[in-house]
């Protein structure tokens, strides 16, 4: 039995598929230790199975990947296929994995139907028992179920033996821009399917939002009764009921009623939400209301396990979700574990359940000598159905899923339009997204990837264009590196064009494997494990850290889709506006709190205010905010907190919800320099040291982010010679007063330059520079960054007024908020799977390094403080390749370029570029 591997088809004697049910069934895990044996090919796998001598086997635990086992090597791609495109035909070298576990078949599982059912197995895989073929499945994220009744005996042991291989037919439409793992990497079960229980169940609650009832209908292929305790119900199965009285399921108030399902052979538990999803006028509701979502696209992925996730992993997900603001989640690009399914229902989160499909390495159109996208080659039909079929069969009871999405990236086929029609055959209640129906020529949803605000406000600006049906970025922000930028400037279209009806950040985590390599330990990512063809640290772009740690990208998106807006009013008050789809705001708390240059000088709670959804209020601030605003303390911050009266099942109470700042006091103009004398000090070869700084001379140049790198920008400063630079000392000497040293920095061979005029002088205990740049020549329009950079002795603890506590650049600035804050230097650092440029605190006031304080005089500057180099951190692969040594390097900018989303998005906009024109800065600088 080995032709399978090559065969267009789905699987052979499976089971149909049925949803995924709690139910009394009989049921043996089959979790833990396997025997395994990998054999290089099908070919150098022994022909054995039927009856296998495992004595000299090792032993593997399921559910994981072989990988990740110690077998073979996990390989990354993002578009390409790793083997040759002629299926049905997979390469010779196809690691082939076989697993065989032996289990007591309970005593009462007598008269039951008896079936072995595997969660998820990638690729595709054989199966025997009792030394039969028993038969063979394909779709890796998807159940499969054999009937193994006649095969087994109740009371007595079975040898359950599957042979899985690496490469199959499937592999072409599995091309998910993740790691390439194999093996069962779901749990596997076998079940005892009694006589008259339940085996598919199908609910239907829908809810009417004008006269508030309910209406239930359960369809099941065993006739039974339906009880619902908490409202006294109890109906017969195939029956519709109108339920007065019921509370909605929403994302935000996520209400579940526990049901029982009876029959005379079983049982089965149900979670029953009701809820109706309705496209009213070009827009997506639930229960009648607007629906904008805030979503992210979510692989399943641990570090050390890969795809393989527990049930804390995803518990840990939606936690995290939930406490970040997010209403919604993409499943790309598969059916997650069901049971990640349930927790969205139980917790709140809209849900796009994806079918099992990418075939993005074959492009959108036939390939030369016209070879199809899967898609299009109707060899591949039955099996995509199949898949949409089990897809939507197994998940069909979740009132978290919205709207049902054919797959990801396959360009536009008949096979679409085939699963199109088949959904709205078994499920026409939800919408249907694909987003490469480009021309909305079916689907129920519009959907774009990476199109810029201004792309989507004309969509949300004419209802005329694709059939004004609702429209959504299934992927936006794309989350790689240091960024997403200009997030704001997506949720200001969402909000002023009801159609636009937000998006899912792509991704949630970075897929960067724990491993170690030159002794150190990293997060790999493609190419880190031999691969021949890979697509690098693409697979990192994740608003979370391979450990689940948030990126600071996290946090800018928390700030943009907080659920209030808290914002000064313009007449010397703070305006707040509910935000929430279903919520009032009378569940949070507001405080206060009121700082002078960053210190508290005032906080409390205020008056309780409760505003419906959408609605606009102001806040009532006591007589003691208004006194501390009318004391003329330098510069005073309000920041009013949101936050949880009491706890919620995601949540402890505190947690802050939303927040924003008013800045209380006038701002005033710098004053003039002070004169002082001229300042002490030397400028040489490699820079200019005065009052206690090192090598101090010009920067342009940052270790280039993904998003500098993948578009080809950082190339472009390349050829413009910014990482290059070379510096001259043009003339120094005392001039009016100061010490003044002018310098030219400039490129080799290019005919541009910047003249920089560095006038120092002593004030008191303290050292003012001014600093002037004025560009010369044919000079580039646009500079990463520019700042001074300069050396100090290994600094132990940095302490700055300004924006924080993370890293903020012009276009990430949201989630930084005006305070006082204080960390290590190790600290101030963001770890970037592959290192790039991070750290740098943008609107600072004054900092303190150790003994050193440097203060803006006019302008506000940027920090950034590391213990290497910038040549350092762009020859980084990993982080751990960074070392402290006993320098410290400090930059200060005048400005940087912004961050974007050009990785894997829109170029970035103008406003967030960094134009070469004359600039200047006043600093001071305090030694100790």
């Amino acid at each position: 039995m080995t032709d399978y591997v090559e065969d267009f088809a789905s699987g052979l004697n499976v089971l149909p598929p049925r949803a995924w049910m709690d139910d009394d069934s009989g049921r043996v895990p089959l979790t833990g230790d396997w025997s395994f044996r990998l054999s290089p090919s099908v070919a150098d796998a022994p022909d054995d199975l039927v009856d296998p001598d495992t004595s000299g086997w090792d032993t593997i635990v399921v559910p994981g990947h072989w990988q990740l086992s110690g077998y073979g090597a996990p390989a990354y791609t993002n578009v390409v296929y790793p083997f040759p495109l002629e299926p049905p035909y997979v390469p010779t070298d196809n690691p082939t994995g076989d697993y065989v576990r032996t289990v007591t078949v309970p005593q009462d599982f007598a008269g039951a139907r008896i079936v072995l059912r595997f969660e998820g197995v990638d690729s595709r895989f054989a199966v025997y028992v009792n030394g039969s073929e028993v038969g063979w499945s394909s779709g890796s994220r998807l159940v499969s179920e054999f009937d193994v009744t006649d095969l087994v005996a109740p009371g007595k042991e079975a040898r359950i033996a599957v042979r899985v291989h690496q490469w199959s037919t499937g592999s072409y439409v599995e091309d998910q821009d993740m790691w390439w793992l194999s093996g069962i990497f779901r749990e596997v079960n076998l079940l005892a399917l009694r006589p008259d229980a339940p085996t598919d169940v199908f609910v239907k609650a829908a809810w009417d939002h004008v006269d508030g009832a309910g209406t239930l209908l359960v369809e099941s292929d065993v006739p039974g009764t339906v009880s619902i305790a908490e409202l006294g119900l109890e109906l017969p199965t195939g029956e519709h009921t109108r339920v007065e009285g019921v509370q909605p399921w929403s994302a935000e108030v996520p209400r579940l009623y526990d049901a029982v399902l009876r029959t005379a052979g079983g049982e089965v538990r149900l979670r029953i939400g009701f809820r109706t999803v309705a496209i009213v006028d070009g827009i997506f509701t639930v229960n009648g209301n607007r629906v904008l979502f805030n979503g992210v696209n979510r692989h399943e992925f641990h570090p050390d396990r890969g795809r393989s996730v527990t049930e804390q992993d995803m518990l840990d997900d939606v936690l995290i979700m939930k406490r970040a603001g997010m209403n919604a989640v993409r499943t790309s690009h598969y059916p997650p574990h069901p049971h990640f399914l349930s927790l969205c229902d139980e917790y709140g989160l809209y849900v796009i359940d994806e079918c099992d499909l990418e075939s993005h390495g074959f492009g959108y159109e036939p390939q030369p000598p016209k070879l199809p996208n899967p898609v299009m080659d109707e060899r591949f039909r039955d099996d995509l159905v199949d898949r949409m079929r089990r897809t939507v069969h197994r998940d069909k009871n979740h009132p978290s899923i919205v709207i049902w999405s054919l797959g990801n990236e396959c360009g536009m086929g008949d096979n679409l339009k085939a699963m199109y029609d088949l959904v709205k055959e078994l499920d026409p209640s939800r919408p249907v997204h694909y987003e490469r129906d480009t021309e909305a020529e079916f689907v129920d949803i519009y959907s774009r990837m990476y199109t810029s605000p201004e792309g989507c406000a004309e969509i949300g600006a004419d209802s005329s264009l694709y059939r004004n049906l609702p429209f959504i970025l299934c992927e936006y922000g794309h989350a790689m590196g240091n960024g997403p930028g200009g997030l704001l400037d997506y949720r200001e279209v969402f909000e002023k064009y009801p159609r636009c009806q937000g998006g899912f950040i792509w991704e949630f985590i970075d897929h960067g494997l724990r491993t170690t390599i030159d002794g150190k330990e990293v997060y790999a990512y493609g190419g880190d494990f031999g691969e021949s063809i890979h697509d690098g640290n693409f697979v990192c772009d994740g608003l979370l850290f391979p450990d689940r740690t948030p990126s600071p990208g996290m946090h800018e998106y928390v700030k943009v889709i907080e659920p209030l807006r808290i914002v000064a009013d313009g007449n010397g008050g703070v305006t707040v506006t509910n935000r929430y789809e279903v919520l009032d705001t009378s569940h949070l708390t507001f405080t206060a709190r009121v700082e002078a240059e960053g210190e508290v000088i005032g906080s409390g709670t205020l008056p309780a205010l409760v505003l419906a959804p959408g609605e606009t209020g102001s806040l009532e601030l006591p007589p003691s905010i208004e006194k501390l605003r009318a004391d003329g303390r330098a510069e005073t911050w309000l920041t009013i907190t949101a936050e949880l009266t009491e706890a919620t099942p995601w949540a402890e109470a505190g947690h802050r919800i939303a927040w924003g700042q008013i800045r209380l006091d006038e701002p005033v103009e710098a004053a003039p320099a002070v004169s002082g004398s001229p300042a002490e000090g030397a400028a040489g070869v490699a820079g200019i040291n005065v009052a206690g700084l090192r090598n101090a001379r010009l920067d342009v140049w940052r270790a280039p982010i993904d998003n500098d790198a993948i578009p080809g920008v950082a190339a472009a400063w390349r050829e413009e010679g910014l990482h290059r630079v070379q510096h001259r000392i043009v003339s120094q000497g005392e001039k009016d007063g100061a010490w003044e040293v002018v310098t030219r920095t400039a490129p080799p061979q290019l005919q541009w330059g910047l003249r920089s005029t560095w006038r120092w002088t002593a004030v008191d205990n303290a050292v003012v520079l001014e600093l002037s740049v004025v560009p010369e020549g044919l000079f580039p329009e646009v500079l990463p960054r520019l700042g001074i950079t300069f050396e100090l002795p290994k600094v132990q603890h940095v302490e700055w007024f300004g924006t924080g506590p993370n890293e903020a650049y012009v276009d990430t600035r949201e989630a930084a908020a005006v305070g006082k804050y204080s960390g290590t230097v190790a600290e101030l650092q963001t770890p970037y799977v592959r290192p790039q440029e991070n750290g740098q605190r943008i609107d600072t006031r004054w900092a303190t390094l150790d003994g050193l304080r440097i203060e803006a005089v006019d302008q506000l500057f940027g920090f950034t403080v590391r213990d290497w180099t910038t040549h350092d951190l762009e020859t980084a692969k990993h982080t751990a390749d960074l070392v402290a040594g006993d320098t410290t390097y400090v930059t200060l900018d005048l400005g940087q370029t912004g961050v974007g989303t050009a990785a894997c998005g829109p170029a970035l906009p103008d406003r967030d570029k960094l134009k070469t024109r004359p600039t200047t800065l006043t600093l001071r600088f305090t030694p100790a």
